[in-house]
């Protein structure tokens, strides 16, 4: 008789748990609070648009076609990637652009536009990354830090890979141009940290996207969800919609189950929480149970978060495309950056200026839009609700800033061909989302709070309940979360095989 696993929640880490887990033999249920999976990667459909709630840039696809090969089917059969170039157009504050793909000699000649003495200079920040992305991702994104001695087995070659220091500073050993520098040292803001604060270990984010490209799901990242959702449903697994957790069940050191917010009791030998981790120990488990590593203290008080986002979905009757300006992924940079992030990461207020993520899927993938239309959505960073900010009052002035700025310098006539809106703040992170400060990536990716010192993924309060998603080991991103989702299979198979639940 196969062992039954309970997994809370449905964003792409527990999606990939589950599937690894039922393509194992074991008994795999989802309990999703919202109507559809997904998690972040929620789609919103309205108007004939499909807008993707959340991730957008998919790197490493071989993580998703290790999952179909590990139960026998091929990814393609189920979903189409599309390799994008360039990778992200980056935008300075005059408007000026830079673009980036795996062509080494193209981005040299990017390079040169703008700073020709930095083209030897990223050739070597390119052979450091190498040796960051071997140790950091190879060989140690999948493997739990569960004890004290995982930590201290990497604890050399983290000193030797200057780990300590940011990944903005980091870069600019090798950069001289201060543009340059925030384009080869932004990639941390993808997995919610500072640049300024975020170790470099994350400058492997680039080399990564070197190493594999940059993706996009045809359909959009929702199409990526759906094809999970049918290999798992076709190897066993079952979704349960609308059914919000309210307490993992808990006896001793062993989690037997959950209780829904129906009063119905559901009971597993394991159980896979993909919440967000602070919220989980703070509400779904009784303060009684947890240690002191675990408490209320810990994830009050003790723990940094990652900022928030603030984020417009809108579709347009007119066509953008044609005109060449903007790509796939586009980042627009404020004219500050440091003292931007500051403000966000540190102050906590709400700038007046403003760094943004403009995604326009329709120009790759027309079947998003209805036909002759334009979707889009752009992102801008904020703090998270530790600031004094009531978004129920601010959301709609910010919106307007942000798009009459849109209008007035890369898409002519916005708001009068806007057709179709939805947009989200940190409320929504808090409310819907269930994370703890309305943070968008949960634990903030900075080295104290990286590896060991991260939320594990086993509870050292329960032995069989275990972590997946943005706020436990390795962090947010896909490849990130999807790590996760291995460590959590081979962890579970493990004690399977041990004879333990």
């Amino acid at each position: 008789m196969s062992k039954k696993v309970i997994i809370i929640g449905s964003g792409f880490g527990a999606l990939g748990a589950a599937a690894r887990l039922a393509a194992r033999g074991f008994d795999v249920e989802i309990f999703e609070k919202r109507d559809k999976p997904g998690g972040r990667g929620y789609v919103y459909e309205m108007d004939g648009f499909k807008f993707d709630g959340g991730p957008t840039v998919i790197t490493a696809p071989f993580m998703f076609d290790d999952i179909f090969e590990l139960a026998g089917r091929k990814r393609e059969d189920y979903v189409e990637f599309k390799p994008l170039d360039p990778f992200y157009r980056i935008f300075d504050h005059s408007g000026k652009s830079f673009d980036y793909n795996d062509n080494p000699e193209f981005i040299y000649s990017e390079i040169a536009k703008w700073s020709p003495q930095d083209v030897e200079g990223y050739k070597r920040f390119m052979a450091t990354t190498q040796a960051i992305f071997e140790k950091g991702f190879v060989q140690l994104a999948d493997k739990p830090f569960l004890s004290v001695a995982d930590m201290l087995r990497v604890a050399p070659d983290l000193i030797r890979l200057k780990s300590h220091q940011s990944v903005y500073k980091y870069a600019s050993q090798f950069i001289e141009s201060d543009f340059l520098r925030r384009c080869f040292s932004f990639h941390p803001l993808l997995i919610g940290g500072n640049p300024f604060d975020a170790s470099s270990i994350y400058a492997m984010i680039h080399y990564l996207e070197r190493e594999w490209g940059v993706h996009y799901v045809m359909g959009g990242t929702g199409a990526l969800v759906r094809a999970l959702g049918s290999l798992i449903e076709e190897l066993g697994g079952r979704f349960h919609f609308n059914a919000e957790v309210e307490e993992i069940l808990v006896d001793g050191r062993t989690a037997t189950g959950i209780r829904l917010a129906d009063g119905s009791l559901h009971y597993a030998d394991h159980v896979i929480s993909n919440a967000d981790v602070a919220f989980t120990y703070m509400n779904m488990i009784p303060a009684k149970a947890r240690s002191v590593r675990n408490s209320d203290l810990r994830y009050k008080k003790l723990t940094r978060y990652s900022m928030s986002l603030f984020v417009i979905y809108f579709g347009t009757k007119k066509l953008y495309r044609r005109d060449g300006r903007l790509a796939h992924h586009n980042i627009i940079l404020s004219e500050r950056y440091k003292g931007l992030l500051a403000d966000i990461f540190d102050s906590k207020t709400l700038p007046d200026d403003f760094s943004l993520y403009l995604h326009m899927p329709s120009m790759t993938d027309p079947s998003i839009a209805p036909d002759g239309h334009e979707a889009f959505y752009v992102l801008s960073p904020v703090p998270h609700l530790g600031a004094d900010i009531d978004w129920t009052k601010a959301a709609k002035p910010y919106r307007d800033v942000i798009m009459q700025f849109l209008e007035d310098n890369y898409l002519p006539d916005l708001q009068a061909n806007i057709v179709a809106e939805h947009t989200i703040d940190p409320l929504h992170f808090q409310n819907t989302l269930n994370s703890y400060m309305g943070s968008a990536f949960s634990v903030e990716p900075v080295l104290t709070q990286s590896a060991w010192f991260r939320p594990h993924n086993r509870s050292e309060d329960f032995d069989n309940l275990y972590f997946v998603g943005a706020g436990t080991h390795p962090g947010a991103g896909l490849p990130g979360v999807l790590s996760s989702s291995k460590i959590a299979e081979d962890l579970i198979c493990a004690a399977a095989a041990n004879g333990n639940r």
